[in-house]
């Protein structure tokens, strides 16, 4: 944001901050969760990758295209445990999720 910007809507009262002071989240809640976008990214970027339709990874991992789009999406309901064995099933290397999850970044591997 600009300084200009900022500076009058903090004159106006208007607070500025982050996505982490708003929810009031710990910082091992936001490591979390950044972790977890990263996986999420990673999975979509090495599914396309790999040139597979959402429909084939799902078979692959033996569930739906709905849950596929959800994992692909950062959806909330999605476990970090299905995440990485679908990261897996596409052939990324454990040593490979681990520098998602340590960098909170997403890479295609």
């Amino acid at each position: 944001m600009h300084a200009n910007k900022r500076k009058k809507l903090e004159e106006s009262g208007w607070s500025i901050g982050n996505a982490d002071e708003f929810l009031e989240l710990a910082p091992e809640e936001s490591a979390y969760i950044e972790m977890k976008l990263a996986l999420s990214q990673s999975l979509k970027e090495s599914r396309r990758k790999k040139n597979l339709s959402q429909v084939e990874l799902a078979k692959l991992i033996k569930s739906s295209q709905s849950r596929v789009a959800k994992m692909e999406a950062g959806d909330p309901s999605v476990s970090m445990d299905l995440l990485m064995r679908s990261l897996l099933a596409l052939g990324i290397s454990s040593k490979e999720v681990g520098r998602v999850i340590s960098s909170g970044k997403p890479r295609a591997a």
